[in-house]
Formats: C-alpha cells, sequence, structure tokens
C-alpha cells in the first residue's frame, strides 16, 4: 500500500452502480458489458502494473436523494462551479442521452490499481470477460467528464492531503483526541471479533503500523453501510471529518455485536435452564424410586399401558403397540415427536377392537311397526329392510349388502338409516362426505406430516366406541376429486365385503376390521357416483310423496312435531286438512317435505307470539265446561271477556308453564291467516291452461335431482333468415334434439299440411326462436324431443295443445318415440301439478308398475310409439289435418 500516488490529469472511468470504493479497500469485480471489457482491456490488460483506473459511483435517476456532491454531464458540477460537458461522437449520440436520462454521476471518485486480472472466453458465444482484483488508492474530483470510443474518460484533480498536511494535523490536538478515540474503538471492536472467531492479533498489526486517515477507510469498507453512508464517507476530505464518522460507524458496529452477544447468551441460558430442569427431574424420579414411593396411577405412561392392555387388541396389532411404546417410554416428554407418538398410542387405545353393540334379538313385527310409524308410505324400501332384518335373525353373521338410497332432498334418506339402526338395536353414526375432495378424509394422513389424523370412518368408531355400529355415508354422491386424491376411490376398498376386513388407515397405518359395520349411504342422484362404487352398493330409489302422501305425513308427523318444537299443543293451534292441502297444492311443489314442514313452522310462530302476547292467562279447570261462545277474536280477547286468574307457583316446572297460557278456543288456521302469514299463493292451477292458451307452447316432463318438474316449452317465428334461435341455458344433448325436431317437422310440413305444396321451404324469410323457461336453471337431455316437436307442429298450424296433457319421451330423426328415464317421477310431478293425461313412450310402459296406483287412477297415460301418435293425442280433437295427409 503506497503512501502517496501521483496521479494522471486523466482517467478513463468505470462505473459502480450503487456501490462505493474506498481508499485501501480491495474489491473483486467481473467484468461482461462491452464498454468495461474494452475499458479494461485498454487500460489495464495492455498497460500491466502501470495501469490506473477511476471508480466513480453511479445511481438510477429515480434514487436521486441530496446526499453529497453530485454532477450529470452537461450542467454546473457545483462546488467549484465548473462546467461539466460530455463529447460524444455521432454514432453514440442517442445511446448516450438515455443513459444520461437513466443515471446520476458522483462528483468525487477514487482512482484504483488492478491487483490481479484474469481474462475468459464464455462458450459457446465466444464473449471476453475479465475478472480483476481492484484496489483503491486516493480520492479525486471529476472537472471533466468525457468518452473515450465505447467508455468515460475524466479530467481529474487529487484531493487527498499531502505529507505537511499530514504533519500539521498530527500537532493539533483535537487530530490528537479523534485518533486515540478511534483506535480505542477499533481496539475493542479487535478484540471481540479475535475472541468470537478464535484468531491471532494479526489485525492489531494494522492499528500501529497504518497511519490512522487511512485507517478509517479501511475499517469502514469493510462494514456492510447504506450507499448514502459510503458517499458521505467518500467525500469525507477533511481528516477530522473523515475520522470522526469512521468512529462513529465503528461504534455502532460494535453495539450491534454486543446486542447481539446478549441475545445469544439469552438464549443459551434457557437451554441450559431445560437441561437443569431434566436433571432435576430425573434426580426427583430416582429419589421416589429408593424411597418406594413411585405411584404407577400418576404415572400417565403406565396409565396408557393399562388402558392398551384392556382394549383387547389382535396379537400382531399388540406387538406393533408394544413397540411403539417401548419407544415412548424411552423419549423425553420435551422431544418433539413425544406428543405425536403419545396421541397415535391413545387411539389405538380407544379404538373399539372388540366391543361390540348387544344385539336383541330381531322382532319382525316390531321392527315392521317401528318402520311404519317413523315413515309414511316406501311401502318398497321398507319392505327391502325387513328382508335385511329377517336374513340377520336366521344368519347373524352374514354380510349384508350396502343399501343407498337415492331421492331428493327431504324424501327421509337420513331418517331410515337412522331407523335400521334403531331396529337392530345398534348405535347409529353419520358421516358427511358432501364436498370432500381429500382422500386423507377416508383413508387418513400419515402420520410424517405435522396435523395429521385418522380418517373419518376411523374417528367415527372411535366416538361410537363400538366396532358394529350402523354407519351412515350422507351425499356420497357429493364427493370431488383434485390433486390430493378421490375419495370415491378411496371408498372402494371400505364398501367392498372381501376387503373391509383389513381397512388400512394411513394414520393408524394397522389394519382394522370393518367388516361388522352396517353401511347405509345416500345421495340425490345415482349418476356421479363411479362406476365400480356404485357396483358396490344396492341402489334404492326413493320416489318423491304424492300430495296424498304428504297430507298423511302431515298430519301423523309433521304437525305433531312442529308443535311440540314452538311449545304448543292442539289447544293452542289447530290446523285442518283442508288448510293443509291447501298449502301442499299453493305453496309448497316439491318431492319432499322439508318446505311443507318450513310452512306449517311458520305458522307455529305465529300462533306462539299470538298466545304469548295474551295479556291475561285463562286456566280451564277439569270441572269447568268450555263457554258456548268464545270471548277470542282473532287470538285475542275482547274488552271485558270474562277470565280466571291462575297463580303460577315460583319453583314450577319449566314444561308446565305453557298451561298457564291455555284459551277458551285454540286458534284455527284459515285462508286468510295462510296469506297473512304465508304470503300470496306462490302456485296456481291455472298456469298450465294460461300457457298454453296460444299456439307454440307445450308441457313437457323433466327429471331433476330434486324429483320431476314441469317443463314449458315455447316457440315463434319472426321475419329472418332461415335459422333456428335457442335459449334457456340449454346443454349440447337438447341443443340437438331441438334440431332434429326442427328437421322432423320441416320433413313432414306438406303431409301436416304446414306448408301448401308450391311452398317448399317451411322457414324462408323467417327465423324460429324456441325458449324453455326458467333460463337460470341448466337443461340437458334427449326427453324434450316428443315436447319439441308438438310446440313446433303447434305453432306452424296455429292450433293450440291440451293444456291438461304433458308429455315425454326421445324421438330420431325417423320419427320413432324411444324411451326415458325418471318416468316415476315425471308422472309424479305431472299429478302435483294438476294434469290429467300424460303421454309416454310405449316401450316405458314396464316403469308405470312403481308408480303408485293411487296416482294411476287419477292420470290418463297415454302410449306411444311414433311422433304421429303423440301429435294425435297432444292437440283437441286428435289431429284434424291426419285425414287429409298420409300418415
Amino acid at each position: 500500500m503506497a503512501e502517496f500516488v501521483e496521479l494522471p490529469n486523466r482517467l478513463a472511468i468505470l462505473p459502480f452502480r450503487n456501490k462505493v470504493l474506498l481508499p485501501g479497500a480491495i474489491i473483486r469485480i467481473r467484468c461482461t458489458s462491452q464498454t468495461s471489457v474494452k475499458l479494461v482491456e485498454q487500460e489495464l490488460w495492455q498497460r500491466e502494473e502501470k495501469g490506473l483506473i477511476g471508480i466513480l459511483p453511479v445511481r438510477d435517476a429515480a434514487e436521486i436523494a441530496s446526499v453529497g456532491p453530485t454532477l450529470s454531464p452537461g450542467t454546473d458540477s457545483g462546488e467549484r462551479s465548473s462546467k461539466i460537458q460530455v463529447a460524444s461522437s455521432d454514432s453514440h449520440k442517442m445511446d448516450r442521452k438515455s443513459q444520461q436520462e437513466a443515471i446520476h454521476w458522483h462528483r468525487r471518485g477514487v482512482a484504483a490499481r488492478a491487483l490481479h486480472l484474469s481474462r475468459g472466453v464464455e462458450k459457446p458465444s465466444g464473449r471476453v470477460t475479465y475478472i480483476v482484483v481492484l484496489e483503491g488508492l486516493c480520492r479525486f474530483s471529476v472537472q471533466e467528464l468525457n468518452t473515450r470510443g465505447t467508455y468515460y474518460t475524466a479530467r481529474i484533480s487529487p484531493l487527498d492531503t499531502t505529507k505537511l498536511e499530514i504533519e500539521q494535523a498530527e500537532q493539533d490536538p483535537e487530530f490528537i483526541a479523534l485518533s486515540r478515540q478511534f483506535k480505542a474503538t477499533a481496539m475493542e471492536l479487535i478484540s471481540i471479533l479475535e475472541q468470537k472467531q478464535k484468531t491471532g492479533g494479526r489485525t492489531k498489526v494494522l492499528l500501529e503500523t497504518v497511519p490512522v486517515h487511512k485507517l478509517a477507510d479501511i475499517f469502514v469498507a469493510s462494514f456492510e453501510i447504506s450507499f448514502e453512508e459510503q458517499l458521505s464517507m467518500l467525500d469525507s476530505v477533511d481528516l477530522k471529518t473523515r475520522l470522526s464518522k469512521a468512529t462513529d460507524l465503528v461504534d455502532r458496529h460494535l453495539q450491534s455485536i454486543r446486542v447481539a452477544e446478549k441475545i445469544t447468551q439469552k438464549v443459551e441460558g434457557q437451554l441450559s435452564k431445560s437441561q437443569k430442569e431434566f436433571l432435576l427431574r430425573q434426580q426427583m424420579r430416582a429419589i421416589k424410586e429408593e424411597l418406594g414411593d413411585n405411584d404407577d396411577d400418576d404415572d400417565d405412561v403406565a396409565a396408557l399401558e393399562r388402558k392398551m392392555q384392556s382394549a383387547g387388541m389382535p396379537p400382531n396389532i399388540w406387538k406393533h403397540a408394544l413397540r411403539e411404546l417401548r419407544r415412548l417410554k424411552k423419549m423425553q416428554p420435551q422431544q418433539p415427536g413425544y406428543n405425536s407418538s403419545r396421541v397415535y398410542l391413545e387411539l389405538l387405545a380407544d379404538l373399539p377392537w372388540q366391543n361390540v353393540s348387544e344385539e336383541q334379538e330381531l322382532d319382525l313385527r316390531a321392527a315392521k311397526e317401528r318402520l311404519d310409524s317413523d315413515h309414511y308410505g316406501l311401502i318398497k324400501v321398507k319392505q327391502r329392510i325387513i328382508e335385511y332384518l329377517a336374513v340377520r335373525k336366521l344368519k347373524p353373521d352374514a354380510r349384508g349388502p350396502v343399501l343407498c338410497f337415492v331421492g331428493p332432498p327431504g324424501v327421509g334418506k337420513t331418517s331410515l338409516a337412522s331407523s335400521i339402526a334403531a331396529a337392530l338395536g345398534r348405535k347409529f353414526i353419520r358421516i358427511s362426505l358432501g364436498g370432500v375432495k381429500d382422500e386423507a378424509d377416508i383413508r387418513g394422513h400419515r402420520r410424517t406430516y405435522i396435523g395429521s389424523m385418522p380418517g373419518r370412518l376411523i374417528e367415527g368408531l372411535k366416538r361410537v366406541a363400538v366396532s358394529n355400529p350402523v354407519m351412515l355415508l350422507d351425499e356420497i354422491d357429493k364427493t370431488g376429486s383434485d390433486v390430493r386424491g378421490d375419495p370415491a376411490s378411496a371408498l372402494l376398498e371400505v364398501l367392498d365385503p372381501e376387503q373391509n376386513k383389513t381397512f388400512n388407515d394411513h394414520y393408524l397405518n394397522v389394519p382394522f376390521d370393518l367388516s361388522k359395520v352396517v353401511f347405509v349411504a345416500t345421495a340425490n342422484r345415482a349418476q356421479p357416483i363411479p362406476p365400480p362404487l356404485l357396483d358396490r352398493m344396492e341402489v334404492i330409489e326413493l320416489p318423491g310423496y304424492t300430495p296424498e302422501e304428504k297430507l298423511r305425513i302431515a298430519m301423523r308427523h309433521l304437525i305433531p312435531r312442529v308443535l311440540d318444537q314452538h311449545g304448543l299443543s292442539s289447544e293452542f293451534l289447530q290446523i285442518p286438512e283442508a288448510m293443509v292441502k291447501h298449502v301442499i297444492r299453493r305453496y309448497t311443489r316439491e318431492a319432499g317435505v322439508r318446505n311443507l314442514e318450513r310452512n306449517l313452522a311458520a305458522l307455529a310462530r305465529a300462533a306462539a307470539v299470538r298466545v304469548a302476547e295474551q295479556d291475561h292467562s285463562v286456566s280451564i279447570n277439569k270441572d269447568i265446561h268450555h263457554l258456548a261462545s268464545s270471548p277470542i277474536i282473532d287470538g285475542g280477547f275482547v274488552e271485558g271477556a270474562e277470565v280466571e286468574m291462575e297463580v303460577i307457583p315460583i319453583g314450577v316446572n319449566k314444561n308446565d308453564i305453557s298451561n298457564a297460557f291455555k284459551v277458551t278456543s285454540p286458534l284455527v288456521v284459515d285462508e286468510a291467516m295462510l296469506e297473512k302469514v304465508l304470503g300470496p299463493p306462490r302456485f296456481d292451477d291455472g298456469e298450465t291452461a294460461e300457457r298454453v292458451a296460444t299456439p307454440g307452447v307445450s308441457v313437457g316432463l323433466v327429471w331433476t335431482a330434486f324429483g320431476g318438474e314441469v317443463q314449458f316449452v315455447e316457440a315463434t317465428t319472426m321475419v329472418g333468415k332461415g335459422e333456428l334461435h335457442l335459449t334457456g341455458q340449454l346443454g349440447d344433448v337438447i341443443k340437438e334434439s331441438a334440431q332434429i325436431a326442427l328437421t322432423w317437422v320441416r320433413a313432414r310440413a306438406a303431409d301436416l299440411k304446414l306448408a301448401s305444396a308450391s311452398e317448399t321451404n317451411l322457414l324462408e324469410s323467417r327465423d324460429v326462436h324456441i325458449h324453455f323457461p326458467a333460463g337460470a336453471v341448466p337443461k340437458d337431455g334427449p326427453s324434450a324431443g316428443v315436447t319439441l316437436v308438438t310446440s313446433l307442429v303447434s305453432l306452424f298450424s296455429q292450433k293450440r295443445v291440451r293444456a291438461d296433457t304433458a308429455m315425454t319421451g326421445e324421438m330420431t330423426l325417423r320419427g320413432l318415440v324411444l324411451p326415458v328415464g325418471g318416468i316415476k317421477d315425471k308422472v309424479l310431478a305431472a299429478h302435483r301439478y294438476g294434469l290429467k293425461r300424460v303421454i309416454l313412450p310405449e316401450r316405458n310402459l314396464k316403469d308405470l308398475v312403481e308408480v303408485p296406483s293411487a296416482v294411476l287412477d287419477s292420470l290418463e297415460i297415454l302410449l306411444a310409439k311414433r311422433m304421429e301418435d303423440v301429435l294425435e293425442q297432444a292437440f283437441e280433437g286428435g289431429c284434424p289435418w291426419r285425414q287429409h295427409s298420409k300418415l
């Protein structure tokens, strides 16, 4: 390190972006750009040891801050008001202009020499690169900035102090004090660093051999400080200022090291405390053993071992559990895997390996009475359950099938599974699979994961504590699949009697016998269930209820339950059968009875409000007869009505409090109360007649996940180019059915007298628009084919379709009517809507066996083999053009 360096008047400039090189500091850089490679090659590589370059800090224009003197080419430089200009050639003028706008040059820099140079060539591009080790020598100030070829050069003036100035400064008392303070702080820092790194005293030699003004730059260059602080140190030409700033930076670094040491010592102290506590616990345990005061009841591990011994595990699983228990005993409670191992062993101890529900002797008559009392109708379903119970009675260890109840919401699927459990005398557990997308919900997580847990099946068996419950897999059709696996595939092992004897939960990691579990599944639709899973279950369809069945269900089950839930009885509220029929017909048109129960609950709430708001409580003694005329109008007392007061003693049973609200006559629901509580009727019996009052409208029957529904189809024509427009959120299949229907009608236009013999094109100069109302509901399927043809024939013939007739069936391009599914639900939907005639495909005659006889007696079922048969029955008086046609 030379004491003084004689600088030339002009130096090549290598810009350092957001970085500063201080005198005495050494830095290693890699030059890859064309500009820097050219500068190093001409100024350092070719001149070897004599080469000097200038390092000038630059920063982005967006980061410019008022820190120290800065300059921009072509503007006044500042302190000396010297004009700095950039002379550039024409070929680089635009390039330099954009570069000047992008960066901002600092006014002061450091001259540097190369300590080491190495040249390399990148393959396969052949680009030349340099690795340069630079040493900072002294400061300089830029007077003028120019370009030489591809890189910058600058006219400079040295800024370092001379020998005379240094000798004068060393005589200054203030400088001497600053030097001593700096050396003391630096010595303390070096001592701490050498103690931590266990190195020799080589660094301390610098304090004795290197001048103090150079030591300031060397120390500061070794710290990680901000770019602004580096620039401030570079601009510190005055020795006192430089020493003062360097002392502050060294002191700040020293304080940060002390804080870090303090935190480290505190953490080590806490670790030592934990080790001390562990040692004391071990000593306490040894003392208790010597005194014979060691009680196993207080030892959690010993209690867990006794619990595992009484769990009745199979031999192979007990061997595995013992191995895990021995591993747990060797671990300390503070170890990371202790809690997970203990929770795992507790699960093994809690599972019902041998515990079973004691089944009573099956009484088929009592079971049938229980099913009849819990459910009205569902003859086929209840008969299948009785058959299953009969087989269980004759052969208790027989493997029963997995029953899957498929039907719309609210028809009693879940309650049927509960009735099966009650008839068998077993515990009942419900597992909801709706929205499950993770296979781990069925099989569990592997124990290697943080937060792992067993699957829902094992967790449910742990909860009921028996190995033979009735387990309901609810909403099995609503499982999904994603990157985490397919739960439906995991259920294949669960529901297969040949495989579930050794069901392997990933968390449990040992086989568990599920063959004793009676599985019952429910679904709204069978289509979403994968075929392999559907093959393992016996599907029992639960169709929607007829209005007569809903009436019986409401009178026997729903009304008593609603009254009990609202603290009422028949003495407060009476709902006549006629009003229940009115609610079923005008307020609820659904396959199940949930909306019906909600409407009945609304009536009960209205009655509860009136009873609770009574100003007086009336008690009716058994010896007092009811008054001939009631003083109650609209559920309230008239002014001056005679009442008898009853004092309720404190501590009376809360179930008897409602007896104090007995009135002289109950509240009877009528149509006025229905409209007041439930609002205006939502459905109109005359809706079908109103909607088919104009030609071009027909009535179809469709199947949904919520049961059968009536679907209107509307068609109209307008001036156009012979195009077909379809609306109503339709799928691809129903769109193809509409195209087939239009093609068949156009092909038979002359035979159907829809067009004259001279009119060859039925759609000439006009478009056809077909709309399926309820556009927010997606629609698809082939069963609307006959409905579409009927609508188009009605449109072109301007004849109305019968308002009491609905139809369903797929049609071919040749006019054949093909069978469709969901006949039972569709016929029940037509019955709910008050329709009298239903046109079905002839090959669907066999499906009518499932329809209740009461429904068939109220409907006229018309069978059709070809499209002509449908048209013959769909219009009033038959097909009026049939006698003139070739049909």
